[in-house]
């Protein structure tokens, strides 16, 4: 499987981070090392002195598909989750200011918490939800659906024409403005709507 991440999916956050709102989707990948085994720690990592989180809508991809048209995204999903983004945003910083790709600061081992799955059954509406991340009791950061850019179909009709997608992968479909830097010993804890779905301390 493998971890597709929407970058600047929402006006704001793309304005507060100084990059211009884009006119397609942006997108780049995680490998599946990204994932944080459940109930493990986030572990800081030792290269960066400054790691921001981002809560983020997860889809997982229930079929094979390549070329997908938008009206015929929506088979290609069942379930939905959440998810943190962790970016290492000093050296984010330095591998843009030479012009090179930044998969190092997006990328490392356990940079992507996942929660478990549920049916898109359970909510009126996905393109409605709201979601948000708590540190250490605190809400830090809130987002909704609606603000998208890029629908979650759009996104799914777009990536595909670049990647096949395959059974299990996910795509994080995007941050809204709020992120911020996380601590060694915060608790995080993510949730769609009320309900909490994902948790995990930072060692």
């Amino acid at each position: 499987m493998k971890i597709i991440c929407i970058g600047r999916n929402y006006i704001n956050h793309a304005k507060e981070l100084n990059n211009p709102v884009p006119k397609e989707p942006v997108f780049f990948m995680k490998p599946d090392t990204a994932l944080l085994p459940k109930s493990n720690p986030f572990v800081y990592p030792s290269f960066s002195k400054d790691v921001h989180y981002e809560v983020e809508i997860v889809i997982k991809i229930n079929r094979l598909g390549k070329h997908i048209e938008e009206k015929f995204a929506h088979k290609y999903y069942n379930e939905i989750g959440i998810g943190v983004d962790f970016t290492a945003r000093d050296v984010q910083q330095q591998c843009k200011e030479k012009g090179l790709p930044w998969e190092k600061a997006k990328a490392f081992d356990g940079s992507a918490p996942t929660s478990s799955f549920v049916s898109i059954n359970d909510y009126e509406d996905i393109n409605n939800l709201n979601f948000s991340i708590h540190i250490n009791g605190e809400t830090r950061q809130t987002g909704n659906t609606k603000n998208m850019i890029f629908t979650i179909n759009q996104l799914i009709a777009y990536v595909s024409q670049f990647v096949t997608l395959k059974i299990g992968d996910l795509i994080y479909t995007g941050t809204p403005e709020g992120v911020g830097s996380i601590q060694i010993n915060d608790k995080v804890e993510c949730f769609i709507e009320k309900k909490k779905l994902l948790q995990f301390n930072v060692k």
